[in-house]
């Protein structure tokens, strides 16, 4: 299997009208987060058929597809490492951690990051402990980074471990980057699923310095009585 069998199955599902819509909502203009993206067209449903179609690619071949500029490239190949890394066993899931560390670089917009450091980076470091090198990447200077260092910290949450995401999000409170003003609330949220009264814990605590992007999106599933009270609160 080659990378180049990868790029014409994505070939046969692209669309011109939804890469140009893609290329706007991916904020790919001068001076925005996905500057220089490139989009063929082809939807997350779509590059997972592809990327289940090429399980068996290897590393050297998802290396050429993780460095091209076109984004479902990149995106196909972390889907291919997502699809892998579930079915491994734990040397081989040892392979393709560091294989994903080693290719940051080229994980590079929020959905390539929400799509895979949960299930790769999140799920190991949560069985195999790690959480040191998640606080890392959150103190990075890079968004894409920081995000996967927050992101990932949703594989705790689902096993009911909320303190990483808790330490990381202080971390993340006075960034300026709304992308990861969105991503921490988005976490809170998801503790607050499952267990309301750790988010409102951490709420009361930190609602004054949080940012208000943040707060509407860890209170969200708040009832709306509840969501205006903490918004008030936090514009005093």
């Amino acid at each position: 299997m080659k990378a180049t069998e990868v790029q014409r199955a994505l070939r046969g599902y692209a669309s011109k009208e939804r890469a140009r819509i893609n290329a706007w909502f991916f904020k790919t203009g001068k001076g925005e987060y996905g500057e220089g993206d490139e989009f063929i067209g082809v939807t997350v449903p779509q590059a997972r058929k592809v990327a289940t179609l090429f399980s068996n690619l290897s590393f050297s071949e998802l290396e050429k597809l993780l460095s091209s500029k076109k984004h479902e490239h990149r995106l196909t190949a972390l889907l291919i490492l997502v699809h892998c890394y579930a079915k491994a066993e734990v040397k081989k899931q040892k392979e393709i951690l560091q294989f994903y560390l080693d290719h940051l670089d080229h994980i590079n917009n929020w959905d390539l990051v929400d799509l895979s450091a949960p299930k790769i980076l999140g799920v190991h470091y949560c069985l195999y402990g790690g959480e040191e090198k998640l606080i890392h990447l959150a103190k990075q200077k890079n968004i894409w980074k920081k995000r996967i260092g927050i992101v990932a910290t949703y594989a705790f949450i689902r096993e009911g471990r909320f303190e990483l995401t808790l330490q990381i999000s202080k971390l993340l409170l006075s960034d300026q980057e709304d992308l990861l003003h969105k991503a921490v609330g988005w976490m809170l949220r998801e503790v607050g699923k499952k267990d309301n009264r750790v988010l409102k814990l951490f709420l009361a605590e930190y609602y004054e310095e949080m940012p208000r992007t943040t707060l509407r999106y860890a209170i969200e599933r708040f009832p709306e009585i509840e969501r205006k009270k903490w918004l008030k609160r936090a514009l005093r």
